[in-house]
């Protein structure tokens, strides 16, 4: 359930990136070609962008369908940039705190998004609760599984951690809690892009020097895209792609229980 895309790039309108090419992720809302779970992605989207010399980015979110906003269609005519995330959302329980709950989620100069789900939610996710300071965990701006997930990658950044320490653990501590679960995770901070694999389908394509795009699915046929293995991390830039394998918690349950609640050093890594 959900599509997402992130791109590094030359400034390009968001429309060229987004609603251009064939299966484009706009196309995606209805007929995605490689979405394992669910079909149509109309329970909102999100589009989050860079302008030049302001490290903070821009939001557009709405809970309806993407092809029924013509603001949104205006909009990716004119504006213009390098680094984009957007997500199409297939929710579980629809219209559950409205474009709140529709990624990018943002801080900052973070801006995050969630392609799965987290199995058994929310009973699931209960032992991770302490994980989380009282005042991050009463800031939710969104009661679903996606709001909590990036709550506990961004705790991890603000504490010290690297980006693809924050989401490879934070995918693990999940998994151990709730193995079924579907963990795609996308960030950006507007000069790299650190994803995980983790239950669905990632695919990325990368013109080094020039433009990299991370995706839940190619948005053409081009043979530069290749698909990211499962339990797989990915950092990107402008420059390239770099995939590491993350260790699956099931296969030590020693990791899986640390993880769950203990304290840990600074630098331990849609619905």
């Amino acid at each position: 359930m959900c599509r997402h895309l992130a791109y590094l790039g030359p400034e390009e309108p968001l429309g060229r990136v987004l609603m251009e090419p064939p299966h484009s992720l706009f196309r995606q809302s209805w007929a995605p070609r490689r979405q394992r779970y669910g079909t149509v992605n109309a329970d909102g989207f999100g589009v989050g962008w860079y302008a030049s010399q302001d490290p903070v980015p821009a939001r557009y979110r709405r809970a309806g369908p993407i092809w029924a906003d013509l603001s949104f269609a205006d909009l990716s005519r004119v504006v213009r940039s390098g680094a984009v995330l957007a997500a199409v959302r297939d929710a579980t329980f629809a219209g559950a705190d409205a474009e709140a709950a529709a990624a990018p989620f943002a801080s900052g100069r973070w801006l995050f998004s969630h392609n799965g789900a987290v199995a058994g939610w929310p009973d699931a996710a209960a032992p991770l609760v302490s994980a989380l300071p009282p005042v991050e965990l009463l800031s939710l701006q969104a009661r679903n599984d996606s709001a909590f997930v990036w709550a506990l990658v961004l705790h991890r950044l603000r504490s010290g951690d690297e980006a693809d320490q924050a989401m490879g653990e934070t995918v693990r501590q999940l998994a151990w809690a709730a193995p079924a679960s579907r963990l795609n995770l996308l960030l950006t901070d507007g000069a790299t892009i650190t994803a995980t694999a983790w239950g669905d389908s990632l695919w990325y394509r990368t013109e080094p020097g020039r433009s990299t795009v991370v995706a839940s699915e190619p948005y053409d046929d081009d043979p530069l895209w290749r698909e990211v293995p499962d339990r797989t991390v990915l950092t990107a830039s402008r420059a390239g792609v770099l995939l590491a394998p993350l260790e699956d918690p099931a296969a030590s349950p020693a990791l899986g229980s640390a993880r769950a609640g203990a304290p840990r050093s600074p630098k331990e890594p849609c619905r």
